[in-house]
């Protein structure tokens, strides 16, 4: 392989020809600690996005009907009252994040690591309600969507330089990344990294996407650690389809930061990530990527 040595210049330049990361995505995240946010405030950063109000609707109604109500839900702000705002946050996010990340997408390959992104950032948010240190579901979700975000951007910078990182990591049973630092001179997580900080993101989803590879015991950001742990969970249950869903190590030491014990409950919490991950693959590419 042909090596490249990218700078955080080149990554910045590069980005600045692609998609504008989605605003509303800041707004979403905005409203999670705002004490004055309600179900009227969360409707109006979503209603002016035909794709995100027609994916909330109809999950309003597919709830509605199993609750048997007769008429049909067609105004936001009441579908948000009935499914809750966690779950139209959850649907905007990765509504917002999906059309994203498509206008990226070039291949199967692509579309099969945004399968990997959307479990990841579900189980994030399945572990984010076990964990004992308090952890905001949003922003676990947040992380793990867009934790290899670094990978489309490596994929769109040279797809063909890509494709044979891949193929020799697979080959040599090495770490994706390692390989990516001997073609670009970095990896995805750096990448990604530099990537959400321009896009004005927290800084701790900035650090989960630049270390959830490497989580150390001492951080005080416990979504390096989740980030971690919930990758290693979704390979292990191959939840997305690909040769590249290896089980990596499990940080001992991040489940330890994390509370987290695997006994016979988490048989359940393995079965509540796979239906949901299955459920939010298919509900979103069943929608199709427009926009």
């Amino acid at each position: 392989m042909t090596r490249i040595q990218l700078t955080r210049e080149q990554v910045l330049e590069h980005s600045k020809r692609m998609r504008s990361f989605p605003r509303i995505v800041a707004e979403i995240l905005a409203t999670i600690d705002d004490p004055n946010g309600d179900v009227r405030t969360l409707a109006q950063c979503i209603e002016h996005d035909p794709i995100i109000v027609a994916r909330v609707l109809s999950a309003a109604n597919r709830a509605s009907v199993r609750g048997r109500r007769e008429s049909e839900l067609v105004d936001i702000y009441a579908a948000t009252s009935l499914i809750g705002m966690g779950r139209v946050r959850e649907i905007a996010l990765i509504s917002s994040l999906d059309s994203f990340v498509a206008a990226r997408a070039q291949d199967l390959r692509s579309e099969r690591l945004w399968q990997h992104c959307v479990s990841v950032g579900v189980c994030c948010q399945e572990l984010a309600l076990q964990v004992t240190q308090p952890v905001s579901t949003d922003l676990a979700l947040v992380a793990g969507l867009l934790h290899d975000i670094g990978q489309f951007w490596l994929y769109s910078f040279d797809a063909k330089a890509y494709q044979a990182c891949w193929s020799e990591a697979l080959r040599s049973r090495r770490s994706i990344e390692e390989v990516e630092y001997e073609q670009f001179g970095l990896g995805h997580t750096l990448v990604g990294a530099w990537l959400a900080r321009d896009w004005g993101l927290s800084e701790g989803i900035c650090d989960a996407i630049q270390g959830h590879h490497v989580p150390i015991a001492a951080s005080a950001n416990p979504l390096i650690s989740l980030v971690h742990v919930a990758e290693v969970v979704s390979n292990a249950l191959n939840l997305s389809i690909g040769d590249e869903n290896r089980v990596s190590f499990i940080s001992n030491a991040a489940c330890e930061q994390l509370g987290l014990v695997w006994d016979e409950r988490a048989q359940a919490l393995f079965g509540r990530i796979e239906a949901r991950s299955r459920h939010a693959n298919r509900f979103f590419s069943s929608q199709g990527h427009e926009g």
